[in-house]
């Protein structure tokens, strides 16, 4: 017996280009709760936190919810309170994120009017979920969509961890789109262009010019570059090219990581660290800038932008400068327009 089966469509329509800018993350407040949920969702991730001899998953869970999130919140939330933007009521993280969306949104309407391009932003924790932004490009007719992570270095607990979700996502779709993920773009030329203009911008507004320029980069435990993540040898890279393109001896730049979390042997050297060395040693003027961050968050602002300028100082050093991460200004934005348009080719319509 046969049976009819009436064809849909979405209601929108379809044919659509989607992009998917995608980020870390952020808690929505800095009350106990919302930093729980939070840092709850982000130390649970495998790819951050992975299982090894030490503890298994199991032993995991017991250590971070019984132990870790009951102290940790208030400590963590204090200090996004030193950060928030109070005229907003949100992270500096995501007002830039929707900023960026914008931006490019608008680059897209002005440009390729006729590819019908929608951008959207996700983060990895929090919100708004990546789960949701992919339903509502799929419910806008999108049935291309690019995942764009917005970590120039790769790593396994950040740009592998924005895909996963991703992808974890569409397991639920019974109809989905056609999927690409942009990669890692720590050499590419415009990339360095725009961080060499960053620095060169902060330093004239700065009023000195630095003796030693420190390239903060995001920590990660070293046992993961053993197993073989690539992300250490891309941050050399990216300081190495940005000496370069400024113009400057290699010794003027320092290769340093941050934020590191549990007794497990991080990345060296360490960024308070070297900081602190550096002031000791009767260096005077310095600036800090965190290439691997695309958007200026709380290990940016707070830990490199405050407690590095205390450390500085307080050790003898006389002036500090931060400088910015690229976020939504005019060498970022051009950068994001033309990594995304290149990825894009062969989907476009446009010529």
């Amino acid at each position: 017996m046969s049976r009819n089966i009436k064809a849909s469509s979405p209601s929108q329509g379809h044919g659509k280009l989607g992009v998917l800018l995608l980020n870390l993350g952020t808690p929505d407040a800095t009350d106990y709760w919302s930093m729980r949920r939070y840092l709850g969702e982000f130390l649970w991730d495998p790819r951050v936190i992975e299982s090894s001899g030490r503890f298994s998953r199991i032993s995991w869970w017991f250590i971070l919810n019984l132990i870790i999130l009951t102290t940790r919140p208030g400590r963590s939330g204090a200090l996004y309170d030193r950060i928030w933007d109070r005229e907003k009521n949100d992270s500096p993280l995501r007002v830039i994120s929707f900023s960026q969306k914008e931006k490019l949104q608008e680059f897209f309407d002005r440009t390729r009017p006729g590819d019908e391009i929608v951008v959207d932003v996700a983060m990895r924790y929090g919100n708004p979920s990546t789960e949701q932004r992919l339903q509502a490009l799929k419910d806008r007719g999108c049935d291309r969509i690019l995942l764009v992570p917005l970590y120039p270095q790769y790593s396994s607990p950040t740009t592998a961890s924005a895909n996963d979700k991703a992808f974890e996502a569409l397991k639920s779709m019974r109809w989905q789109p056609a999927i690409r993920t942009m990669p890692a773009y720590f050499d590419h030329p415009l990339y360095i262009d725009a961080l060499a203009r960053s620095v060169r911008d902060a330093t004239q507004k700065g009023g000195f010019e630095p003796e030693i320029l420190v390239t903060s980069y995001h920590g990660m435990p070293r046992s993961y570059v053993d197993a073989g993540d690539p992300y250490f040898d891309q941050c050399h890279v990216t300081s190495s090219l940005l000496a370069e393109r400024l113009g400057w001896d290699r010794q003027r730049i320092v290769v340093a990581f941050q934020s590191r979390f549990g007794p497990e042997e991080w990345l060296k050297p360490y960024t308070d660290e070297v900081i602190a060395s550096l002031a000791g040693s009767g260096v005077k003027n310095i600036a800090a800038i965190s290439p691997a961050f695309s958007v200026d968050c709380l290990e940016t602002l707070e830990e490199i932008a405050m407690e590095g300028r205390d450390e500085f100082l307080q050790n003898g050093g006389e002036k500090f400068l931060y400088v910015p991460c690229l976020n939504d200004g005019q060498a970022g934005m051009e950068l994001l327009f033309s990594l995304v348009s290149n990825e894009l080719e062969g989907w476009s319509k446009s010529k």
